[in-house]
């Protein structure tokens, strides 16, 4: 399974996993995010619109008095792309990279270089 490239942004990455942390259906200020993560209200709004349109972030957007205020929470289909985010970066991290049949897999003892591998590592 290939990782989630709209996840994997490093920015992305820590807003999602920010949200993640939430309980169910929790929303968050605009001003929050933006201030945890040390961004600018424009940066914050770009990543925030890309992972509205992919359906992984709802924003609710009222008015406090007269000022504008946005909500942001982790939709259930956000909450699942994290998940599986997380169980495929575990798979690779342990060591279990997804094959096929056509795929050959190299001895890592093999250090050397000369294909014959080292026993007295």
């Amino acid at each position: 399974m290939p990782v989630d490239d709209l996840i994997h942004q490093p920015t992305r990455l820590q807003l999602i996993a920010a949200l993640a942390a939430l309980s169910v259906d929790t929303e968050v200020e605009f001003t929050y995010l933006r201030d945890l993560l040390r961004l600018t209200d424009g940066n914050l709004a770009t990543h925030l619109s890309r992972l509205e349109e992919a359906g992984y972030v709802r924003l609710r957007k009222t008015f406090v008095g007269r000022k504008p205020r946005t909500y942001v929470a982790l939709t259930p289909r956000g909450r699942l792309a994290f998940a599986e985010y997380r169980a495929t970066l575990e798979r690779l991290l342990a060591g279990r990279w997804p094959t096929s049949s056509s795929t050959e897999v190299s001895d890592s003892s093999d250090q050397t270089g000369d294909g014959k591998g080292r026993s007295d590592r």
